[in-house]
This record gives C-alpha cells, structure tokens and sequence, in this order.
C-alpha cells in the first residue's frame, strides 16, 4: 500500500489514542473534572422541572415557561442565519426526495422518463445522494449547531451575516454540483461525485460556517463545556480536513483511491452527520423535559470513544477487494468497538427518556428526536455486524446496505434534525405553528414510511445475498426475487416523501402565520 495512505490511517488512529490519552490524565490529575451538575448548564435558572413544548401543540401561544432576557437577546441573533440555514435546507430536502423516489422507481419500471440522460438512474441517485447530504442534512446540521452553541457558550454568535454568507455560498456550490452531476460531470467516486472545481466552493462556504463558530467558542461566557459542545466543534474540525483530504485532485489513485474514498464517504456518517445528529440530541433531549441527563461522565466516554473508533470503520465495505488485509482487519476490529460510546449514547438519551415517558405525549419535537436517537443505537448495532466478515459474505452488494445508510442517514440523522427544526423554529420566529396536528401527520408518514423502506430492503437484501451466493442458482434469480421488495421501498419512499412535503408546509405556515409576543413573568402575573 501508498505509504501516503498507511500514513494517513495511522495519524488519525493515533491522534484520536493522543487526546484520550490526555482526557484520561487530565481527569486523574483534576485538570479536568466531571460532576453530574454539568449537565444541568444546559438550563437557565426557573427551567428545570418544566416542560419545554410551546408552539407545537394546538392552542398554543408561544409563552416561555421562564422569561430570560439574556437567552432571549442571545436567541435573536441566531434567528436569521439559523431561519436560512432551515429553509434552503428544506428546499433541498424537497428537492432531493423527488429525485429518489425517481431513482427508485426505475429499480422495477426501467423504462419510465428514459429519453433523457439527466433522468437516467444513475444520476438521479447521485442527484438523491448529493443534494441530500450537502443540501438538506448538512445545513439542517449547521443550524443546529448555530442554535445552541450560543445558548450552551451563554454569549451571542459571532459574525452571524458571515454565517449567511456562507450560507449563499453553499447553496450555490450545492446549485453548480446538482447541474454538473445531471449533466454527467462528476468525479465519479460515491460520495465524492460533486467536480473538485465545485468543492473549492463548498469550502470556501465551510469557512465561513467554522470562523464564527470558533469566535463564539473562545467568547464562551461558560468555563464548562456542555457535551454537545464537545460534539460540535469536533465536527466542525473533523469535516474540514476529510473534505479537504478526500478532494485533493490527483493526490490518489488505485487501490489508495478506492481506500480513501469509502474512508471519507463512513466518516461523512459518523464523523460529520453523526456529532451533529448526536449533539443535538444530547442537548433537546433534557431540554424538553425539563431534567439533566442520566450520567454526565458516560456523555464524555461516549464522545472520546467515537473519536477514537470511528475513523477507520469505513473499510470494511472493501472486504473481498484488492485491499491489504491488515486496513480490513483494522476497520472490522474499530467497528466492533463503537459498541462501546453507542452504549454510552444509549444509557443517556434512552434512560433519561425512559423515565420522562409522559413528556412524548406532550412534545411533538421530542418524539422526532427521542425516535431518532433510538435509530442511533440500531443503526450502530446493525453496522458492526454488517462488519464481520461473516455477515458482510452475505449482505455486501446487496439492497440490505441501502437499508442500512438510512437507517442512519435518515431515521437517525433526519428525525432528530425535524424534532430540532419544530423546537426551533417558534423560538427563532415568535410565531407558533398554524396547523399543529401536521407535526403529528408528519412523524407517522416519515415513520411508517421508513418502517416498510426499511424491512424492505432488509429481507430482500438478505435473500438477494444468499441467492447469489449459491453456485446452483443463476443470479437473474437474486434480481428477479427483489421485485416486490423494490416496489414496497417504492411505497415507503412515496410516503417519506409526502412526509417531506408536509414538514415544508408547516415550516411555510408558520413563516405566514401572526407573530405572537412572548409573554413575560410579570405581563402573566
């Protein structure tokens, strides 16, 4: 192997064993110290005890249970980089779901919309794939981001017109790779398809995103840092030298190449789309429900064991491939041992759920989040098995990986991202939502939607693989046997994306809907 490879595998498992290392000597040493009284930084002095739900159920007037003129000056600087970030997101959402449901409908019609090559299956795919990683969950995830890192720092986001610069900028750059992908312009790497011409773009963009974000860190008015701070700033710096690295033209090729692209492409998951998805739970979870989390110190193991673990967990999909058996064996082994921070994750968010069962009735967005942060826990079960060489013979090149990319992509990341926008967004505008029971109509079709998408792909995934893996079957039997559960992903990707439709809709009924002034403690008294 490239020794530019071996290198590069080696210096992210070493400087993940590094910061450990010094967590781990900070804490015995009391340079750093962990009490369960961290985890309520998250509230202001009054939340704690009450729930957190205004302005999603019906009846509703946006009336904070505690007025904090602080938060709410801290919140009205986020409002409009955080309001774009959402709506050019949920556009791409929009956008990008029409495409996949294109693509998946070619899997068993193979002759609709055929006179066009931009509407060709692989490019629709790649258009599904692209826009919705770059478009829909990638600024849906800096929105977040935006939101909270301010109210866990107590002081305001720095440069927020940068943010919305970035924010045009990105959309752009997401604009200029859709059309070059439809016009067959690509780099022609899975998850790297967007042209490097176009990536300098989304860079450039990214930058603009990282540099308040740091500002507003180094103001921090907190001497603690709440975990999903944690998870944040680390994505923050994580995505930038896997995007860099992986789009360098020219810097790979052969086997490195194909080594390097699935590196990046898992680590998209789980070093990018996973600390967002995660962070963001671990801080709307408690939130909601007015409580701390379960145990604080298990958050932090939760964090260093995914920096440590995830990096290499992508090259278990070159399993058979002509890849050294040591880079196999390495990944296998990573991805066995994320059992441990998604065991952490779990106690956490599940517990302290578990205990706070009444709250889901009560809170539309927690039940988006909670149900999200559930499919975390599956989704990592299920990926490392899926990475034994045993069940990896079976699974690999089969529609039971499609299943499993979004049961972490998507029921995971998504959910959790839809729960975050419908706290969000009265906050943001001072408006609650007109049409309440959508939230709820929204929750069952994407829900019920991904259930059939999901088993689905999973069953038929699964006897796909064992068909083509019997030497007395011809292998148009393991295309043929797919047909009805190709039709049923069909069937619940029509209602995910009616699910889209409708969260559009209420982001745009509460965009029109009268502002309603929060009512202060003594204006109520």
């Amino acid at each position: 192997m490239p020794i530019t490879l071996g290198l590069l595998l080696a210096l992210s498992f070493v400087v993940s064993l590094l910061a450990l290392a010094f967590l781990i000597w900070a804490i015995a040493n009391r340079q750093i110290t962990i009490d369960q009284s961290d985890a309520e930084t998250i509230f202001r002095p009054g939340e704690q005890g009450h729930l957190d739900s205004e302005g999603t159920e019906e009846g509703d007037a946006l009336k904070p249970h505690h007025y904090d003129p602080v938060r709410s000056g801290i919140d009205a600087i986020s409002a409009p980089p955080v309001l774009a970030l959402i709506a050019a997101a949920t556009v791409w959402l929009v956008v990008g779901s029409v495409f996949g449901l294109i693509a998946s409908l070619k899997l068993h019609w193979p002759d609709w919309l055929d006179f066009a090559a931009p509407l060709t299956f692989g490019r629709m795919r790649t258009l599904h794939l692209n826009l919705v990683i770059y478009g829909w969950l990638s600024q849906a995830g800096v929105a977040c981001v935006m939101w909270i890192i301010p109210r866990i720092f107590h002081t305001p986001l720095r440069a927020p017109r940068m943010v919305i610069v970035g924010t045009v900028l990105w959309n752009i750059a997401v604009v200029c790779g859709g059309l070059a992908i439809a016009s067959g312009w690509t780099d022609g790497e899975e998850w790297l398809e967007i042209p490097w011409q176009v990536d300098i773009l989304l860079a450039a963009a990214g930058a603009c995103f990282v540099a308040p974000l740091i500002r507003t860190a180094r103001a921090r008015q907190v001497h603690h840092i709440y975990v999903s701070g944690w998870y944040f700033l680390a994505a923050i710096l994580w995505f930038p030298v896997l995007f860099v690295m992986a789009n360098i033209p020219g810097l790979h090729s052969g086997v490195e190449e194909a080594t390097v692209n699935w590196w990046f492409a898992h680590n998209v998951l789980g070093l990018w789309l996973t600390p967002l998805g995660v962070g963001t739970a671990y801080y709307f979870i408690p939130k909601i429900i007015g409580k701390p989390i379960y145990s604080y110190s298990v958050s932090l193991l939760g964090f260093w064991g995914l920096a440590l673990f995830y990096s290499q967990v992508g090259i278990h999909h070159l399993i058979g491939g002509p890849v050294p058996t040591w880079v196999v064996t390495l990944s296998v082994v990573h991805s066995v041992m994320m059992f441990v921070p998604v065991i952490a994750v779990a106690i956490n968010q599940h517990v302290t759920v578990a205990r706070n069962l009444w709250a889901l009735k009560e809170s539309v967005p927690l039940r988006f989040i909670s149900f999200g942060a559930l499919m975390y826990t599956l989704a990592s079960f299920q990926g490392s098995i899926e990475a034994l060489r045993s069940v990896n013979t079976i699974t690999h090149f089969t529609h039971y990986t499609v299943g499993h990319a979004h049961l972490g992509a998507y029921a995971f990341v998504s959910l959790v991202l839809f729960g975050a926008a419908y706290h969000i967004l009265p906050r943001a505008t001072g408006r609650a939502f007109p049409w309440p029971g959508l939230l709820k109509l929204h929750f069952w079709l994407v829900t019920i939607g991904f259930a059939i998408y999901f088993f689905s792909l999973s069953v038929g995934g699964v006897l796909q693989g064992l068909a083509m893996l019997d030497a007395a079957r011809p292998f148009s039997d393991s295309v043929t046997l797919m047909l009805p559960y190709l039709q049923a992903r069909s069937l619940g990707g029509t209602l995910m994306t009616l699910g889209h439709i409708v969260f559009a809709l209420n982001l745009l009924g509460i965009a029109l809907a009268a502002r309603e002034p929060a009512v202060r403690p003594e204006a109520a008294a």
